[in-house]
C-alpha cells in the first residue's frame, strides 16, 4: 500500500450504554438517502484515476475520501463480522451486546459509502473502490485481549482519520454526513475502551484526545494507511497517489 479512532443504576449499566450505541448510529440512515440522492459532484473528479500496474488508485478530491472511508469501513465491518460469528469465549453479555451493535454500525457504514459513491460516479463504476479481501494471519479471535486490543486500534485509526480527512473534503453535505459519522467511531472508540479497562479515564485518553485543545487526534491518509498497511490485515492492493 502507497501514499501513503451521572451515577448509572449498576444493574442496568449494559443496557444503557447499548441504548446509548444505538442512539449515536440513527441519523445514519437518513444521511445515507441525502447522499444518494444528491447530484452535487462539487469535489468529485470524475476522470478515472490513474493506476500503477492496474493497481486501483483511490481518486482525488471528494471521490478520493469517499473511496479512502470505504476502504477503511470495509475493514472495520470485515473484522466485527469475524467478531460474531465466532465470539471468544467466556464473553460477557455486555461485552456481546455492545460488540453485536458495532458490527451492525460498521456494516451500516461500509454500505453506506457504496451506494454515496455508486450514486455519485453514476455510470463511472470503475472508479468505485473494489470489494477487498483480508487477512488477519495470526489474530486469535477467541482470545478477549486480542479481539478487544484490535477493535481499539481500529476504532481509534477510525476517529483520527475522519479527522484528518475532513479539511479535504469541498462538499458541505459530504462534510456534514462525516461530521456524523466520525462521532459515531468516537462512541466506539470510546465504549471498547471502557469494556478493556472499565472505570478508568481511558475513554478519553491522553493517547487519543489532545490534552491541550480538548480535541481528537487528526491523521493525514498517508499516515492512516500506512499504519493500516502494516498490519497486513488488508490483501487487495491499492494506491493513494492523489491525496496527502
Amino acid at each position: 500500500m502507497e501514499k501513503k479512532i451521572i451515577k448509572v443504576d449498576s444493574n442496568n449499566k449494559a443496557k444503557n450504554r447499548r441504548r446509548f450505541l444505538q442512539l449515536s448510529g440513527m441519523g445514519l440512515v437518513g444521511a445515507s438517502l441525502l447522499v444518494a440522492c444528491s447530484n452535487d459532484d462539487d469535489g468529485m473528479a470524475m476522470m478515472p484515476p490513474e493506476g500503477e500496474d492496474g493497481i486501483f488508485d483511490l481518486g482525488s478530491g471528494d471521490l478520493g475520501v469517499l473511496n479512502y472511508a470505504y476502504a477503511l469501513e470495509q475493514l472495520e465491518a470485515d473484522f466485527y463480522t469475524k467478531v460474531v460469528n465466532s465470539f471468544y469465549a467466556n464473553i460477557s453479555d455486555e461485552e456481546r451486546l455492545v460488540l453485536t451493535d458495532l458490527y451492525n454500525h460498521e456494516v451500516n457504514h461500509r454500505d453506506f459509502f457504496k451506494t454515496a459513491i455508486t450514486a455519485a460516479v453514476g455510470s463511472n463504476t470503475e472508479l468505485v473502490l473494489p470489494r477487498l479481501e483480508f487477512d488477519y494471519g495470526d489474530l486469535d479471535f477467541n482470545n478477549r485481549d486480542q479481539v478487544l486490543g484490535t477493535a481499539k486500534i481500529l476504532e481509534d485509526t477510525g476517529v483520527a482519520a475522519y479527522n484528518g480527512a475532513g479539511r479535504l473534503l469541498t462538499s458541505p453535505d459530504y462534510l456534514l454526513l462525516a461530521g456524523k459519522i466520525v462521532s459515531v467511531e468516537a462512541r466506539h472508540a470510546s465504549a471498547i475502551r471502557t469494556l478493556i479497562n472499565p472505570g478508568s479515564a481511558d475513554f478519553a485518553g491522553d493517547d487519543t484526545v489532545d490534552v491541550m485543545s480538548g480535541l481528537d487526534v487528526a491523521l493525514d491518509p498517508s499516515d492512516i494507511l500506512a499504519a493500516v498497511g502494516a498490519t497486513g490485515f488488508i490483501t487487495t492492493p491499492f494506491t493513494a497517489n492523489n491525496l496527502p
